[in-house]
């Protein structure tokens, strides 16, 4: 068993193309965008992160619909989460609504100054929508 102490949580923004991913401190008070993968690539990126970060929960983002009805990439994710579930069996998996995270994703974006070519780069969206992610629950589920 991990020491809680010293373990950490990642974020995912799961996509059908690109997933974005991030990652808390050791605290578990603040998240960090950490990469955006190739979603067919991402368990090997997984299998490789979880446990060289002793990564003890997994927040993975809802897809509603603004009258929180379930978005159809919820199929994806379910059978994503089937799989990450059994490479690793003691991961904890928790889920969080994710709808307006890209939305504040791009305004954060516009707002830090990064010039407009780069605030186009959907990979920087989605690994500031995993941060986003990650950070909404951490400030939900503070002891």
């Amino acid at each position: 068993m991990l020491n809680i102490q010293h373990t950490k949580y990642i974020g995912i923004d799961y996509g059908v193309k690109r997933t974005g991913v991030s990652i808390s401190d050791y605290n578990k008070v603040i998240s960090f965008p950490l990469d955006t993968i190739e979603t067919p690539k991402l368990m090997i990126y997984l299998e490789d992160l979880i446990p060289n970060e002793k990564i003890e929960k997994v927040i993975i983002g809802k897809p509603l619909k603004l009258n929180y009805q379930i978005h159809e990439l919820e199929n994806d994710i379910a059978k994503f989460i089937k799989s990450l579930q059994f490479v690793f069996p003691k991961i904890i998996i928790e889920r969080i609504d994710e709808r307006y995270t890209s939305k504040i994703s791009s305004s954060i974006i516009k707002q830090s100054g990064i010039n407009q070519k780069s605030r186009m780069n959907k990979s920087i969206i989605d690994k500031i929508s995993a941060s986003l992610i990650l950070e909404s629950y951490l400030i939900m589920n503070k002891k």
